[in-house]
């Protein structure tokens, strides 16, 4: 962020600038979504799902009923990825599919009452621990912390979704279900 100095110019970022800045913002996020992945998986799979399930219930719990292929795009995953994923939720009671009140052809997720109960403990447990590292902070710093990182989550996101941040595929033609490029 640009400090403004009264009567002087705030001067544009050179690219070796943003070049910097963008080697620090990647290091710092991959070590941050590391140690989440980690934290994650421990808390979570202890509620005997996976950490993939447990996003896919949030998921629902926060927009449903929605369809597979809907939640597959908001997970970034392939449809057959969500379908696995989506069965093993249905299998333990966490989710439930129903005809979709649109198109009574095709069906909707919807989350259950055993999994809005799963997801509120997984949450409040994700929560508490949040709480703990956020206690000595000063107030404003966790609030510009809270800002900066929605910020990029939703900057990534739009970009991602619009395939400006996505370039040249690397995976071999005929990967996935997914198309590149």
């Amino acid at each position: 962020m640009s400090k403004v100095v009264k009567g002087v110019e705030p001067r544009s970022a050179s690219s070796s600038d943003v070049h910097r800045d963008a080697v620090a913002l990647h290091a710092a996020v991959a070590e941050l979504v590391r140690v989440y992945q980690f934290r994650d998986r421990d808390r979570i799979c202890c509620h005997d799902i996976s950490v993939t399930q447990c996003y896919a219930l949030e998921t629902l719990v926060e927009h449903a009923p929605m369809r597979l292929s809907a939640l597959a795009e908001r997970l970034f995953l392939d449809k057959s990825t969500t379908s696995r994923v989506i069965a093993t939720l249905v299998k333990k009671g966490y989710v439930e599919q129903r005809a979709d009140e649109a198109d009574g052809r095709a069906s909707a997720l919807h989350v259950t009452a055993s999994g809005r109960r799963l997801y509120k403990r997984i949450n409040d447990d994700l929560i508490e621990q949040q709480k703990q590292l956020l206690h000595d902070l000063d107030p404003d710093v966790r609030d510009g912390v809270v800002k900066v990182i929605r910020g990029l989550a939703r900057a990534a996101d739009s970009r991602f979704r619009s395939g400006v941040s996505v370039g040249a595929c690397c995976a071999p033609a005929g990967a996935g279900d997914r198309t590149c490029g």
